[in-house]
């Protein structure tokens, strides 16, 4: 599939703003199967310097600086997206999940270098910490001996169907215990919520930040700038890789699924963040089109 994707970001500020250093993690990752070209950034007011890195977990960073008095900052980034289908998960059928564990955790020699890469999503992060009660809520999906893909479609599975999507019910801050205990919660609570179960039993899990293609109900056009970032979580399979998951519409991502970054948690992949002197309070708004270009010829796999 093909696709043209629009981010724009803007901060109205209440007071002028005299300087400010931000990162930027709004340009799509190329991966075997998408890839990102004509990728263009607009920054107002323009910035004195912007240059592009690349972060510790390999995602695309724009930094930026504005020494200047501005009252607003407003970000936009177009891109053209190539995708295709995520690889076969037939490999990993039969591994049971405490295999899985055990292959991550065990001694690692040269020839698994991948399960040592994995670790670094077994530990706590800022949003995501262990607890009895996630243990105990994934114990649900993950009984003894059964294999690793079932286990975690199944959690998957129950996400999506015992909780309910509720964008008043929780805020950045909300811990995951109140997310457990309310049944309530947005995208980026059912992906913490998901990585919590698995790195409490043990398994290697990281969350994704990007965007999927969204259709209007029939009959209607889609409302310009009515998409929004979405997220979702992979899990790693030993002598595999990584398997996406989506626990908020409990399905598998495909070639609607864009991603931008993965790390341990949200905190990892913020759109956008910096720090300022001046402006006083601020109003964000967002808006986001992910617009499928359907008469456009695909990209040959050769150019991935």
């Amino acid at each position: 599939m093909r696709f043209q994707l629009r981010h724009t970001t803007r901060y109205e500020y209440s007071n002028s703003a005299s300087l400010s250093h931000n990162e930027a993690r709004i340009l799509p990752r190329n991966l075997p199967w998408q890839h990102c070209t004509n990728a263009q950034v607009e920054i107002s007011p323009a910035p004195l310097r912007m240059r592009e890195r690349t972060d510790f977990f390999g995602n695309r960073v724009v930094y930026f600086s504005i020494e200047a008095l501005h009252d607003e900052l407003q970000v936009s980034v177009t891109s053209d997206i190539d995708t295709r289908p995520r690889p076969t998960q037939d490999f990993f059928s039969m591994i049971s999940w405490e295999q899985a564990v055990s292959d991550t955790t065990a001694e690692v020699r040269f020839s698994n270098r991948e399960c040592l890469d994995a670790r670094l999503y077994l530990l706590d992060s800022p949003f995501v910490h262990q607890q009895d009660s996630l243990l105990r809520y994934g114990l649900v999906s993950f009984q003894p001996g059964r294999n690793m893909l079932d286990a975690v479609l199944d959690l998957n599975q129950r996400i999506f169907s015992e909780f309910a999507y509720d964008p008043d019910s929780t805020t950045i801050a909300t811990p995951l215990s109140e997310v457990l205990a309310s049944r309530s919660g947005v995208c980026q609570d059912f992906a913490h919520l998901a990585i919590g179960c698995l790195r409490s039993l043990g398994l290697a899990a990281r969350y994704v930040s990007g965007y999927m293609e969204t259709l209007p109900p029939p009959g209607q056009e889609k409302l310009v700038g009515a998409d929004a970032t979405h997220a979702w979580v992979s899990v790693f399979i030993p002598g595999w890789g990584w398997l996406e998951i989506d626990p908020t519409n409990g399905c598998t991502p495909d070639e609607r699924y864009i991603i931008l970054g993965w790390g341990r948690d949200f905190a990892d992949v913020t759109p956008l963040k910096g720090v300022m002197t001046g402006g006083g309070e601020h109003k964000l708004t967002v808006a986001v089109d992910v617009i499928a270009l359907k008469d456009e010829p695909a990209l040959k796999a050769t150019g991935f």
